[in-house]
């Protein structure tokens, strides 16, 4: 074979065995494309296959929530006090633009609904800019604006105009403090409700009634899923779920009662408040100052609307259920203890004074002279400190202090508003020490004999008090929900003897036929019974500026109705301010019926 020859077989060997080479490495790098791809389109369709559908459903389905109507809220005789308005209201859908695009859109919106950018942005921030409901961003819109954003309506896309349901109060202030208010969910309230099924927007009970029964007056969303276009119109209807309206509530309140204490109590503040002593359905609840629950119905609470709430009288408090010291008023309880304690009989006569000196300290009498010798009952009508001294000496702190529990001090009464409702406060031995490092001594008797020193009790406590002669001995549990079976039964003795409760119930009506509280002692109303207090007080910057109290009942052997009115500083007594406006409330229950 030449050497040609040769080295052309020698090439030709060669050259098969590159093509060879390459087919290989064709075919092998196909495979692993091929591969490639499969894995990518088993990742894609199968692992994150149900993510990808979802994001493809959120593209095309819109949600479209339906909100409940709140229950309405009625008096006793059916009339209303809390109902539903349909504003203008609008909203935006989050996933229709992008942030960037929202913030093009903003502008307008802001200038044409007169609130912040930033506050739009927030709350499309806060939905998330992906989300497929609705989210309200302004209500109550006014014609001026429903035209403007008609006008504006190719450069606003997306922006909808819808009616919902706001709460309205027909009454405004005159029971703000009963029914409170609802409000929009703030941030934290958000967070914290939404495992209960609360969303951006929602409206919640703040205060009062609203708060309390809260879970009975909401109700539950509905809603539409829409199927849209690529531009967001709706092409059909998906399924569809009816809004549960909330259920309505009948109170114990007698509106035109409540408005009679209202206009009784005037300018001054304070709290008036009417109950069934033998139930506790508690028929007037009045505290001013007030404000009227409609102002937090709107979208955004104006400057004057928020100086109206947070005044420095706190026109949000309601002055019910806060603690002040009940003075004479108590003399109820250090007379029960005193009776019960065996240490007084129901015949017992005491010489009263000018004044008295215990453990060093003079301890004087509201008049300052004395009245001479008095039983129980006529120290109840003239209200003597000095009797209530001796008989608070001799019982001793432990016993005033286990009577005062008795009848129902230092806790709350059971009342709706646990979260607006104080305690009061009953000191002892232990909180002496403790607080001051020193025992209990005989003048802390002395005080707390009187309704004085560091004792505190609600306005409604002290009407429990009440109560408790009124009724025969028991307590009774205050409420407001009409139906509420299990509060209208709940009595608890107090466990006196029929000899005590007669004593009271003849010293409270003494009260008024010739002691402290003549003003009730009238032709316009049955035989009423009760008692004063004038509670020492120092205002802002030491400024003296006493408490008065009147707590009364009628008819006074078979009683029906129990007014306890408290004047907060008035500067007066009990007899000449409290009483007067206690008449008032009587006067329209009585000339009602």
């Amino acid at each position: 074979m030449t050497p040609l020859r040769l080295w052309l077989g020698k090439k030709k060997d060669t050259l098969t065995v590159g093509r060879g080479f390459k087919s290989i490495f064709f075919i092998v790098f196909t495979l692993l494309m091929i591969g490639g791809m499969g894995s990518r389109l088993v990742y894609l369709q199968i692992i994150e296959g149900t993510q990808h559908r979802k994001q493809a459903e959120s593209n095309r389905i819109r949600i479209i929530p339906k909100q409940p109507e709140r229950g309405n809220i009625f008096d006793r005789n059916g009339k209303l006090l809390a109902s539903t308005r349909y504003p203008r209201s609008v909203y935006l859908w989050p996933m229709a633009h992008t942030k960037e695009e929202w913030r093009k859109v903003a502008p307008r919106l802001s200038q044409i609904l007169d609130i912040p950018q930033e506050e739009i942005e927030k709350k499309l921030q806060q939905a998330g800019f992906s989300s497929s409901s609705l989210v309200r961003i302004a209500r109550d819109l006014n014609e001026a604006q429903v035209t403007a954003l008609k006008e504006y309506e190719n450069e606003l896309h997306d922006v909808e105009i819808h009616t919902e349901a706001v709460r309205y109060y027909p009454h405004g202030k005159a029971l703000a403090h009963v029914l409170g208010y609802t409000r929009e969910l703030t941030p934290e309230q958000l967070q914290e409700k939404k495992k209960d099924g609360y969303r951006l927007g929602d409206a919640i009970g703040q205060m009062g009634v609203e708060k309390a029964y809260e879970k009975t007056l909401r109700g539950e969303w509905g809603g539409q899923q829409i199927e849209v276009d690529g531009r967001g119109r709706p092409l059909r209807v998906l399924g569809e779920k009816q809004a549960k309206a909330g259920h309505d509530l009948h109170l114990t309140i007698d509106v035109d009662l409540q408005k009679a204490a209202e206009k009784a109590l005037g300018g001054r503040n304070g709290t008036i408040i009417a109950l069934d002593p033998n139930n506790g359905a508690v028929l007037a609840m009045v505290s001013h100052p007030t404000f009227d629950p409609n102002i937090f119905s709107k979208q955004k609470v104006t400057k004057k609307d928020w100086q109206t709430v947070q005044g420095e009288d706190y026109p949000l408090l309601n002055r019910a259920l806060r603690a002040y010291p009940p003075a004479s008023t108590f003399k109820i309880v250090t007379t029960a203890a005193g009776l019960e304690s065996g240490k007084f009989s129901p015949d017992t006569i005491l010489q009263t004074y000018g004044s008295l000196t215990f453990g060093g300290t003079r301890f004087g009498e509201w008049n300052h002279k004395g009245f001479g010798p008095l039983g129980f009952t006529g120290a109840i009508a003239n209200s003597s400190d000095t009797f209530f001294y001796q008989i608070g000496q001799k019982v001793g702190g432990q016993t005033l202090i286990e009577w005062t529990r008795k009848f129902g001090f230092g806790e709350k009464t059971g009342f709706e508003f646990a979260s607006e409702e104080s305690k009061g406060f009953v000191p002892d031995e232990s909180w002496k020490q403790k607080t001051w490092k020193m025992p209990w001594t005989v003048g802390d008797s002395i005080n707390m004999s009187i309704g004085q020193g560091a004792l505190l009790s609600t306005p409604l406590q002290v009407a429990g008090m009440f109560a408790v002669p009124a009724n025969g001995g028991y307590r009774v549990q205050p409420h407001l929900l009409k139906d509420n079976q299990e509060a209208k039964s709940w009595r608890e003795p107090v466990n006196m003897k029929p000899s005590t409760v007669k004593i009271l119930r003849s010293g409270l009506r003494q009260v008024v036929t010739e002691g402290t509280g003549k003003a009730l002692n009238v032709a316009t109303l049955p035989p009423v019974a009760g008692k004063t207090g004038t509670a020492e007080a120092w205002k802002r910057q030491g400024v003296k500026a006493n408490h008065a109290w009147f707590g009364g009942y009628a008819p006074a052997d078979k009683p029906e109705i129990l007014i306890v009115a408290f004047a907060e500083h008035s500067g007066g007594g009990g007899g000449s301010i409290a009483a007067p406006m206690a008449l008032k409330v009587m006067e329209e229950y009585f000339q009602k019926k």
